[in-house]
């Protein structure tokens, strides 16, 4: 799990990077983020308790009763994914395959050279710099908050144990 993320940041990272190139690098970069989301979300629907979206992506109402926690700077520290972290993830991959879908439509010969799908393409790729901003906002404001490491928890794989507060 922890390589696909890492694997999906540096690819998206150098695809929005070679963007405007026209050698092939962006294009196979989006078909490699295409086959990386496609295999994460098999992987959160019908794998490991962990990694399954149904064990982190909470809903609406619980979802904002956390906001408003971390509002008051009430939040309780979560093992895993907090529910705001949860439809980040969500968003993230929807995000890639929207952009990796709009991609390929443009290499068709269907759709090629219109321009409305170029700046779909265009808009969702600087949505995505957007949603990678909150991300890592949300990532040093977390590992602020609860004073933990997260970034090291992702290469690692490890967190500290859980406290009679933690939320598994």
């Amino acid at each position: 799990m922890r390589l696909l993320h890492w694997a999906l940041a540096v690819c998206v990272t150098t695809a929005w990077w070679t963007g405007g190139r026209t050698d092939g690098w962006h294009e196979n970069l989006g078909y490699t983020v295409a086959a990386i989301v496609a295999l994460r979300l098999a992987w959160g629907l019908g794998s490991s308790r962990h990694a399954r979206f149904a064990e982190f992506v909470r809903g609406p109402r619980t979802t904002w009763a956390y906001a408003l926690s971390v509002w008051r700077g009430q939040a309780p520290r979560h093992l895993g994914h907090n529910p705001l972290g949860g439809w980040m993830v969500l968003a993230l991959l929807g995000s890639c395959a929207a952009l990796c879908l709009s991609g390929w439509l443009y290499t068709t010969d269907w759709l090629w050279g219109y321009g409305w799908l170029y700046w779909t393409h265009f808009v969702l790729g600087w949505l995505m710099v957007g949603l990678v901003v909150l991300h890592l906002a949300g990532v040093v404001f977390t590992s602020w908050q609860h004073r933990e490491n997260l970034v090291r928890a992702m290469v690692t794989g490890r967190k500290a144990a859980p406290g009679e507060h933690d939320i598994a």
